[in-house]
């Protein structure tokens, strides 16, 4: 695979305390557009992923949201997009998410944000796919998610090279070159023992 028609990004179903946050969003769902990047997300209209989605739509970009039902009563459907696929159960949202994306985008979030991208880092590290993971490290936000990792390594219970499956940037603007290079060389990007 050497194309980058979409894009997953996981981020919060809340705004989060800094401003830089929802722009963000806002931003990365610009680039998307601008670069004729399908966004994959959460289907929910609300925090920064429905910020995401509607920057994507403002700029004539296509958005595709999946959604369990039961979220649907909790977390208000974004209505604007042009795809809202329901699931029944959350694994069928991330198999789905997965299947549906070229590479994974991770802004800030919680405890969700979290599971799903370490879904897809343990899916990386276990070879059963070889799609970019780029986690934006916003003013620092994921400093404590990497350090973890690394105390992980350190006692034990994963090989150094993990992060490997994974790249870090600061700024929005290099998510998209980040995968392109990746998605061109991907052989130097993956752990050779697990």
């Amino acid at each position: 695979m050497t194309d980058l028609k979409s894009v997953c990004v996981y981020c919060g179903s809340r705004p989060g305390e800094k401003p830089c946050y929802a722009e963000a969003a806002r931003g990365m769902g610009k680039i998307l557009a601008a670069s004729n990047i399908e966004l994959v997300f959460g289907g929910g209209d609300v925090g920064l992923m429905g910020l995401v989605a509607n920057a994507v739509i403002d700029e004539g970009g296509r958005v595709t949201g999946i959604l369990p039902r039961f979220l649907g009563k909790v977390e208000m459907p974004a209505v604007r997009i042009h795809e809202l696929i329901l699931t029944e159960t959350m694994h069928e949202r991330k198999a789905l998410m997965h299947e549906r994306s070229d590479g994974f985008c991770v802004l800030p979030g919680g405890v969700g944000t979290i599971e799903e991208m370490v879904e897809m880092i343990s899916w990386a590290y276990l070879q059963q796919h070889a799609k970019p993971i780029v986690l934006v490290n916003l003013e620092g936000y994921w400093d404590p998610f990497l350090t973890l990792f690394d105390h992980i390594a350190a006692q034990g219970f994963s090989a150094p090279d993990l992060p490997q499956v994974w790249r870090v940037v600061d700024r929005i603007e290099d998510v998209i070159p980040t995968m392109r290079k990746w998605l061109q060389g991907n052989g130097d990007m993956h752990p050779t023992k697990i």
